[in-house]
């Protein structure tokens, strides 16, 4: 009750407590269906669906026309608004785990806001047994891709031989790095870096301040971010994913990364030894 007035169920309980009602309204997203596709796509019968229509049709979220049901106005504006909240909550169910461990607050608000686009993501653990080398199938990946921009707030050696080879076989190659990495690339790895620096194709830059991300790597065929945990040290837990709205989402986030970054001309120190 309030101010004395009965309230009717919230849109959000009738939405969302049916999962009939609610796979209905996103189907319906691509435009009216009649009843024999209704059944098909979703797997019902008319017994089981005809109700749940009625509900949604006295809430003016599904008007009928005939023999085929579309969305009201209102509907089309609800759905609008559901996929994404949808894909969140699919998002960190699939690794609830990783994702309540991880510090998100490098990652820009407006993107945070749509991490669903990441889509369906593999959990990209370290082997113990080869924890100086990078994971196989993140090589394996880069090695077929046609461009490659990376994002690295933590040093691993493997990095300049890598993506120097890559850069041999003619890749666009965009290589940012936190200054404290750049650093240490350029004291104890500064003969690989120069080469690095020596191809046309391949562009090394400097960010100046902590990004609040461990890494990410984009190419046209997967995208691969790192998040530092918040309470324990970086475990370089990285999660894998190949949707093209994530791909978009990963340029994204490595466009904002470069509105603060110099690119390097030089290498002032040679490589150790």
């Amino acid at each position: 009750m309030m101010n004395g007035v009965k309230m009717e169920p919230l849109l959000l309980d009738l939405i969302f407590l049916s999962e009939k009602r609610k796979e209905l309204l996103l189907f319906l997203k691509s435009g009216p269906k009649g009843m024999k596709e209704i059944k098909e796509s979703l797997s019902v019968t008319p017994t089981s669906i005809l109700p749940q229509i009625k509900k949604l049709k006295e809430k003016q979220l599904v008007l009928q026309k005939n023999k085929n049901y579309e969305l009201s106005i209102i509907g089309k504006v609800i759905v609008e608004k559901m996929a994404p909240l949808l894909n969140s909550f699919q998002l960190f169910e699939r690794d609830f785990e990783y994702w309540s461990e991880r510090d998100l607050r490098g990652i820009p608000f407006t993107l945070r806001t749509r991490l669903g686009e990441l889509g369906k993501c593999t959990l990209i653990r370290p082997d113990l047994n080869y924890m100086f080398e990078l994971n196989r199938k993140f090589v394996d990946q880069l090695f077929k891709s046609g461009y490659v921009y990376v994002f690295v707030a933590y040093f691993h050696p493997a990095f300049t031989s890598v993506y120097a080879e890559l850069a041999e076989k003619g890749l666009e190659i965009s290589f940012l790095l936190t200054r404290p990495v750049f650093q240490r690339f350029e004291t104890d790895y500064g003969e690989a870096l120069k080469k690095l620096l020596s191809f046309k194709n391949v562009k090394v830059l400097v960010l100046p301040e902590d990004a609040g991300i461990a890494g990410l790597t984009v190419t046209d065929r997967f995208m691969l971010l790192s998040l530092f945990p918040k309470n324990r040290l970086f475990d370089r837990e990285s999660l894998m994913c190949s949707e093209t709205k994530s791909l978009r989402w990963g340029k994204e986030l490595f466009d904002h990364l470069l509105e603060d970054a110099s690119q390097v001309g030089e290498v002032k120190t040679g490589e150790k030894r």
